[in-house]
């Protein structure tokens, strides 16, 4: 009550932030009439001038009316495009640090010259995020003149350019590229052998475009540089033929109990996506992977051994009943390309995790391809946390400023429009069917045609997306479907939705990016007339006034939802499309019962009234209190994600703690042309270890192992020292005087090998051994990282918190990493034998060779642990290397069988299906 009376006194934070930028939008103003009489050396001589008061110690808010009022002429001049005041607000927002929340069509792109400009001439290196190659490579050269002309240096990154272009392109000073490859090009700079191998500079400042795509949607899903694993390709299919044998629960009862004895062999939870065998199913499974030869007569499914081959049988559970063909991927070319949930695109370079993926590619019958094992890998939340300063923009932020905020400190600062927005958002209609929806649908469309306005229809999938299109071309109705199937035309077919009658039909993706104008895009049209010179350009002008005169007094774009997303912001970014720049548009969604926000999710109390009403068949609920009921919904969806992600990102976290380590060790080593002292410092450290094995610090003589001492040092040293008969021969030798003895030997004949081959080939060669054994030490780490993170969920069955158990674990693990490299560095370098630099150098070739032969780059699906369920995206085994070679062998059990119904062996009390037979 109390806030709300405030709000109104004072204004509402966002309102008193704004009305403290006006002041700065003035005094930009102020500054144009000077600006405008200047030559254009002239104005392009203030980059220098303000590189200069900034290397003199002025920071970039003294600079920032001066360098926006600068950029704001140099655009008019070049692109005829003049910055709007809300569009310097919008910039000094980017500049703080904060989220930008513009309208569709408001100019975000043009915004992000203000931030990007001002950061470039204060020495920052910048880096501008796009979530696609296209309109990075259409923003850097379109926003790039801008710069150019200015005097400063524009990249742009892509995927498949090669090492040199990268690093120039990172060399300038402002850089345009999509989240993937700023986040690849990371990972691949700290897998790099030397400094000369890398290619990004510091981390300064980042602007985001769509930064709720980025940092929300795609926050469960890490890069991945992954290399080859075992190869289980032949289990996959064999387990792809016993999964169509089992049968999905369909009764469900009244009590959990009662569901549980339901017949059926699997249950799924759509709600929560995941899959569980009942006590039949696993019995079911048992028998037929018998049948098959994968699993012994006298063993279960829960036997230790056993545990990957239970989690090839989930996978191809989920494949066959959580992810279906055109809605979660496609099939293009011989392989599974996977369809982004929330953008509709594909997304060709990623691949599911933890043997999901090869289990569709059985079910869809296509070359399985080779697990992978992971080489280094992080999550958007902690490479984007990575930068100095970050900043986003996106038309859709308000609702997940919660987020925002606690997870990256965002805050969001809602800008508003340079013209009111006048579009009607109309309310939801719900019919009971979905045949009654599409026939409502239908029967819309045709009116707008008749009536000449545009129609761009969106739907949640692909498949959703051609069943439209095929009643539309039943009704002979002309229209365009893009969807990730025709995402090469994506451009070209939003550019002209706008035209009069035209009707679009359009997955999520929705051409994010790509303005929809009110009778079609006339640059493009003048673009056509450069290629055909007999156009006339005054013609295509008057013609495209009088189609968007046209369109406007029809009542302009008008979006037409068939089902409610998970996500508000999805629906938002398709309401967004149409209602730009003051333009007119309305919009609307169709639902029915059968729809899967309504059928999952709360269609009881929806159906409910419907009844009450007595609807008849093609009857539609249209009411505001049925559209608050479906938003909550939503929320409720939107709430469960954020927790997952949230849950995701504390334990990744601790992996994030320990990359930092790693990754800082690697850039000290790649910087440091002699590291001589961190050898010897580790040398002595393994040398006390292993002293300590053969002689207990404060033990008598009669205790010590010499024999043990002997060979341990000749194991790792590669050296035989005769340390009996010294004691024998040198009364004088104690448990501290032997020990410096066997260091001053060690050392000695170390210091032997260095005079023989000369210092700087061994200062090569200890910096080349360092680098490779911590990279594979590192890789290997990673490895039992998943396998801790997959099964650390099964100790909350021992009253254990899984995320203090996967700190502890974790912190243990790292410690004796750090021990193994330090054990493997100084064993190596004792043994290894090299004569000259060449060696070296030829051993780091081959090396960066093969590293780089069998690097894969993968956007994969990620989840966090979960107590006793295995969800979709996430499995028990990882694929490995420490997995025996042989998955499909059966193991055979050595002890008792327990019963999935006797009292489970740990003495829990609980059944053992209850308890540590439950996954």
């Amino acid at each position: 009550m109390f806030s709300k009376v405030a709000t109104k006194i004072f204004g509402s934070r966002n309102q008193r932030m704004l009305k403290k930028m006006a002041k700065s939008v003035d005094d930009i103003g102020q500054l144009e009439p000077h600006l405008q009489t200047l030559s254009d050396d002239e104005l392009r001589a203030k980059t220098e001038e303000f590189k200069n008061r900034a290397s003199s110690g002025e920071d970039s808010a003294a600079l920032l009316v001066e360098a926006f009022a600068v950029t704001r002429e140099a655009s008019y001049r070049v692109l005829n495009m003049r910055h709007f005041d809300v569009q310097l607000i919008g910039g000094m927002v980017l500049n703080e640090g904060r989220i930008a929340e513009m309208r569709t069509g408001e100019g975000k792109t043009l915004v992000a010259t203000l931030p990007a400009y001002l950061n470039a001439v204060c020495g920052k290196a910048v880096h501008v995020v796009t979530v696609n190659d296209y309109l990075a490579q259409r923003d850097a050269e379109w926003m790039g003149k801008i710069y150019s002309f200015l005097g400063l240096s524009v990249g742009v990154i892509l995927s498949g350019q090669d090492t040199e272009s990268k690093r120039s392109a990172y060399a300038c000073d402002i850089v345009y590229g999509t989240n993937n490859e700023y986040g690849f090009d990371y990972l691949r700079d700290n897998m790099a052998f030397s400094a000369e191998d890398r290619v990004q500079r510091s981390l300064d400042f980042a602007v985001i475009d769509e930064v709720d795509s980025i940092l929300i949607d795609e926050a469960r899903t890490p890069l991945v540089i992954s290399g080859p694993a075992e190869n289980s390709s032949e289990l996959y299919s064999a387990i792809n033929k016993i999964i169509p044998a089992l049968d999905r629960q369909e009764g469900s009862g009244e009590t959990p109990e009662e569901e549980e004895e339901a017949p059926g062999d699997f249950n799924v939870d759509e709600k929560n996506r995941q899959v569980a065998l009942t006590e039949a199913g696993h019995e079911s499974a048992e028998r037929l992977l018998i049948e098959a030869g994968l699993l012994s007569e006298e063993s279960t499914l829960y036997d230790v051994g056993n545990i990957s081959l239970l989690h090839h049988v989930y996978a191809g559970l989920r494949a066959h009943t959580l992810f279906q063909r055109d809605v979660d991927y496609i099939v293009r070319d011989g392989q599974i390309v996977i369809i982004d949930e929330f953008s509709g695109r594909m997304m060709p370079g990623r691949r599911w995790s933890d043997g999901l993926h090869q289990a569709v590619e059985a079910k869809e019958g296509v070359s399985i391809q080779q697990e992978n094992q992971t080489l280094a890998s992080i999550t958007f939340q902690n490479l984007f946390r990575l930068y100095d300063k970050l900043s986003g923009m996106t038309g859709t932020a308000d609702t997940e400023s919660v987020e925002f905020q606690q997870i990256y400190g965002l805050e969001v600062a809602v800008i508003p429009t340079n013209q009111p927005m006048i579009r009607e958002d109309l309310s939801d209609l719900v019919y009971r069917t979905q045949e009654e929806k599409y026939v409502a649908i239908l029967d819309d469309i045709k009116s707008c045609r008749d009536q000449n306005q545009p129609v761009l229809v969106g739907t949640a999938s692909i498949e959703a997306s051609e069943y439209l299109s095929n009643l539309l071309s039943k009704e002979k109705i002309t229209h365009e479907v893009l969807n990730a199937k025709q995402h090469g035309r994506e451009a070209q077919i939003i550019a002209q939705a706008g035209k009069p009658g035209a009707v679009t039909i359009a997955t999520n993706m929705a051409g994010r990016g790509t303005d929809i104008v009110l009778g079609g895009n006339l640059e493009m049209e003048l673009a056509a007339n450069e290629v055909d010179q007999t156009l006339d350009v005054d013609a295509i002008r008057d013609a495209w006034q009088k189609q968007h005169d046209q369109v406007a007094d029809s009542g302009g774009l008008y979006v037409l939802g068939t089902e409610r997303n998970e996500s508000r912001r999805v629906d938002n970014q398709l309401r967004g499309r149409c209602g730009r720049q003051g333009d007119a548009g309305r919009s609307r969604f169709y639902l029915s019962l059968e729809d899967n926000l309504l059928r999952i999710f709360g269609s009881d109390r929806v159906s409910g009234l419907m009844e009450k009403l007595g609807m008849e068949e093609g009857e539609a609920i249209e009411h505001s209190w049925v559209t608050r009921a479906i938003e909550n919904s939503q929320k409720k969806v939107e709430g469960r994600n954020f927790d997952i992600r949230k849950q995701l990102l504390e334990y990744d976290d601790v992996a994030n703690e320990q990359r930092k380590v790693v990754y800082e060790q690697r850039n000290t080593l790649m910087a440091s042309d002699d590291i001589s002292e961190t050898v010897e410092i580790a040398r002595e450290e393994v040398i006390n270890e292993l002293v300590d094995l053969g002689i207990s610090p404060e033990s008598l003589e009669e205790q010590w192992d010499i024999p043990l001492l002997e060979k341990e040092i000749e194991s790792r040293f590669g050296i035989s020292f005769p340390i009996q008969d010294w004691l024998e021969s040198d009364d004088s030798l104690h448990e501290e005087t032997l020990r410096m003895r066997i260091r001053d030997e060690i050392v000695d004949a170390y210091d032997k090998k260095v005079e023989s081959v000369g210092g700087p080939v061994m200062r090569h060669l200890e910096k080349a051994v360092m680098l490779k054994t911590l990279d594979e030490q590192w890789k290997e780490h990673l490895a039992q990282m998943d396998h801790l993170r997959q099964g650390i969920g099964l100790r909350g069955y021992a009253q254990k918190n899984p995320r203090q158990e996967y700190k502890r674990e974790a912190f243990e693990m790292f410690s004796a990493m750090l021990n193994q490299v330090k054990n493997d560095v100084v064993g190596l370098l004792s043994k290894v034998q090299v004569q000259s630099d060449e060696q070296v150098t030829d051993m780091e070739n081959r090396q960066r060779q093969q590293n780089e032969s069998d690097r894969k780059y993968l956007h994969q699906d990620a989840e966090a642990p979960a107590v006793g369920s295995l969800t979709a995206g996430q499995g028990v085994d990882t694929g490995s290397a420490k997995r025996d070679v042989d998955s499909s062998r059966p193991f055979v059990r050595t002890g008792a069988k327990v019963g999935r119904n006797e009292p489970c062996p740990c003495g829990s009390g609980k059944k053992y299906k209850q308890c540590h037979g439950k996954l």
